[in-house]
């Protein structure tokens, strides 16, 4: 195995245009190879130490997240706490402590899990990945980056930077929630992301609704549109009849398909119902999931 340390991007999409890997935290590359699930590669290149990539920044029309940032980061920046809650939320989530002070923004988004927690809450937001190659720099949205479970549409020798977010709105709220069996350690069984934009009446302007663990990929929820002039709370039940009707879970051993179908539609309903409460100005403390008392004890 051979191993280098980039100090600038360019000698990284170097080091990927030889054959090597990425690495960071490592920590999905490492858990993988202990698991048997997929080797370690022969070739690495350490990016944690590209300064750039661990800022959080002003970007083009809103903020870039470096992909370095941790999740440690991601759930206490004030920026990210208040104009992006539902990923604050998430990156509360992940893991262990130790997980979320290694693990990176960038590397669970490349991973591309269904169940990653930050995916649904960057779906919501419409942001889109920066990726470095040969030729320069592409932007692609995360729609058309994750291809499946694992597989992103990437080339061998691109880099994710970061992701870029678009600025939130006036009177706008967001929130994740996911069901879980435990709070340390978990994968989300299913999981939920809102963002919403309220009225000066309190009625919805806009409704975005992204789910994960239900489909090969994280997805958005179609035909929340129609939500807009609706009250907060019709609003968040008719987003749980449409999470339900669009997921298209598997059965495994940690739930059934259609016990998942049903608990994504009561995710559903509690993320905009808590991304309401937010846009509507109450303070709810990250992660939702333990301010309202959800999942495990």
């Amino acid at each position: 195995m051979s191993f280098t340390i980039a100090r600038t991007v360019d000698e990284a999409v170097e080091a990927l245009s030889a054959g090597a890997r990425p690495i960071a935290g490592g920590t999905d590359l490492v858990v993988g190879a202990r698991h048997g699930k997929t080797p370690l590669p022969d070739d690495l290149v350490a990016i944690d130490r590209l300064a750039e990539l661990a800022e959080i920044r002003p970007g083009p029309g809103g903020h870039h997240v470096g992909a370095l940032v941790t999740h440690a980061r991601l759930m206490t920046d004030p920026l990210i706490v208040e104009n992006y809650t539902a990923l604050a939320d998430a990156a509360a989530l992940v893991g262990s402590p130790s997980t979320r002070n290694i693990g990176t923004l960038g590397g669970n988004v490349m991973n591309s899990s269904p169940a990653m927690d930050t995916g649904a809450p960057l779906m919501v937001f419409g942001a889109s990945a920066a990726l470095a190659g040969p030729d320069g720099e592409r932007v692609v949205p995360l729609g058309a980056l994750w291809t499946g479970p694992g597989s992103t549409s990437a080339a061998p020798n691109e880099l994710l930077t970061g992701l870029n977010l678009p600025a939130p709105s006036e009177r706008c709220g967001s929130a994740y929630v996911r069901l879980e069996y435990r709070r340390a350690m978990e994968i989300a069984v299913v999981g939920a992301a809102a963002g919403v934009t309220l009225a000066e009446d309190g009625s919805v302007v806009s409704v975005a609704v992204a789910l994960s663990a239900v489909a090969p990929t994280i997805v958005s929820v179609e035909g929340v549109d129609a939500l807009a002039g609706l009250t907060p709370t019709d609003a968040a039940a008719q987003a749980a009849d449409l999470a339900s009707a669009q997921a298209s879970p598997i059965s495994d051993l940690r739930a059934s398909d259609a016990y998942r179908r049903h608990c994504v539609g009561v995710m559903a309903k509690r993320a905009v119902d808590a991304a309401c409460r937010r846009a509507g100005g109450e303070s709810i403390p990250v992660p939702v999931n333990r301010a309202l008392g959800i999942g495990a004890v």
